[in-house]
């Protein structure tokens, strides 16, 4: 018995360390989706991200035994929020249809909505379209976790981490989510990003900082004394920190994305995508100096995608369209 709970213990900690990465569709020139999953298989990424429930994915999804992060596109909040109707069918079409042997992991209500981008017009249709899709998924028998995927420009400061709390104009939007998830055991996902941190000041951050590279501490916290080598949890305590100020402490979190693209901007080589990626995989296993422990993570993303724009947005792939990886990779 000793012996099977110590390999049960076994398997939930890769379960829990296991890093997925993000299936998007952005491209004219991606394979299959029944070749997607085989690839994924192949290379033992066993958790995706979909950022819409696309049919065919579904599909080839079935029997895979993948983890999945199903997303409602920001375009469809608005019917689900204003119409239950909506928001079952939804459910029933895209969820329950597929429930007997896809493994729904998440549905994320919602990618990178704010007050303050470009994203500003669905604010109002979040928080009603969780709340309605969440009560579908119930109605529906399924005990499937709803939340949504933020973007960190909601942070106001996140500098030392522990001072971390999102801005004063967007409190009255993320307050009453992070309430929602807390209220129902859910994780908060994010979208963190150290490459355009480190694009936006390459005076004051070092690559080796952004890439997981430095083998010192860079930024030392004067409050909670804890000493930072990277970027990557600089920025997730941060948003710990946040949440917590906007009575989200006992609220989970997801890195719901996190990548380095390989040509097209600052400092985007093959070399520090493979060096940011492989470092990220190993990294999330051991958590932030604030939270240790696994993190749960997606990388961005499977493929290059050329119908992208700018440049830059075209190139964060781990594998090119005809499925030869960029670099070498390692998801065990």
């Amino acid at each position: 018995m000793l012996l099977l709970l110590g390999l049960l213990m076994s398997s939930l900690d890769i379960t829990g360390a296991q890093t997925g990465v993000c299936y998007g569709m952005n491209g004219n020139n991606l394979p299959s989706p029944q070749q997607v999953v085989a690839l994924y298989k192949s290379r033992n990424i066993l958790r995706m991200r979909l950022y819409d429930p696309n049919q065919a994915a579904l599909q080839a999804l079935r029997g895979s035994n993948i983890e999945l992060i199903l997303g409602v596109p920001n375009d469809a909040l608005q019917g689900i929020a204003t119409s239950t109707s909506t928001a079952n069918n939804w459910v029933q079409t895209n969820v329950v249809a597929y429930s007997s042997n896809v493994r729904f992991r998440y549905i994320a209500v919602g990618n990178e909505v704010s007050p303050v981008n470009g994203n500003s017009k669905y604010v109002n249709f979040v928080l009603p379209a969780m709340r309605n899709i969440r009560s579908a998924i119930t109605s529906a028998g399924l005990k499937i976790q709803v939340t949504t995927s933020i973007e960190t420009g909601l942070l106001g400061t996140s500098y030392p981490p522990s001072q971390g709390a999102f801005r004063g104009d967007v409190r009255s939007y993320i307050d009453p989510i992070i309430a929602f998830l807390a209220q129902n055991g859910s994780p908060l996902l994010a979208n963190v990003y150290p490459y355009f941190s480190y694009k936006a000041n390459t005076a004051s951050i070092q690559l080796s900082y952004a890439l997981f590279t430095s083998s010192s501490v860079v930024v030392q916290d004067q409050y909670s004394k804890l000493g930072y080598k990277n970027l990557f949890d600089a920025i997730v305590d941060a948003l710990y920190s946040a949440m917590e100020k906007a009575g989200g402490s006992s609220v989970g979190l997801v890195i719901s994305e996190s990548g380095w693209p390989t040509a097209g901007g600052t400092a985007t080589t093959v070399e520090n995508g493979r060096i940011y990626n492989n470092n990220l995989i190993q990294h999330v296993k051991s958590g932030t100096p604030k939270k240790p422990g696994s993190l749960e993570t997606y990388v961005f993303a499977l493929f290059d995608e050329n119908n992208k724009n700018p440049e830059e947005e075209k190139h964060w792939g781990l594998f090119s369209p005809n499925k030869q990886p960029k670099y070498q990779i390692n998801f065990s």
